[in-house]
């Protein structure tokens, strides 16, 4: 195989490992959307066809600028089925002036 056939094969191989699938959670009970959750630790949530975050089983995921706050997503079964945590920047404003 030649370098540039080479590069191609391993460029398609780690892209296709760095995508991760969405899970619609309209199509799982919240049973199964918490234990996806648990079991991936890190999942991309869709709750439609344009509607999707990232959900972490803790909230210590966050980064350092973010802090956690709870995930409600609708399942199946459930209208809105704690998943996790989000995400979320922190607010740097405090109010006062």
């Amino acid at each position: 195989m030649t370098r540039l056939a080479c590069a191609l094969v391993l460029s398609a191989l780690a892209t296709g490992a760095a995508a991760q699938e969405r899970i619609d959670t309209r199509t799982l009970t919240c049973a199964a959307l918490r234990a996806r959750v648990a079991r991936d630790r890190t999942v991309i949530l869709a709750r439609s066809e344009t509607a999707y975050e990232t959900v972490h089983l803790d909230s210590g995921s966050c980064q350092q600028d973010e802090t956690g706050a709870p995930a409600y997503e609708p399942s199946a079964d459930v209208p809105s089925c704690w998943a996790g945590w989000r995400c979320k920047q922190r607010n740097s404003d405090s109010g006062q002036r």
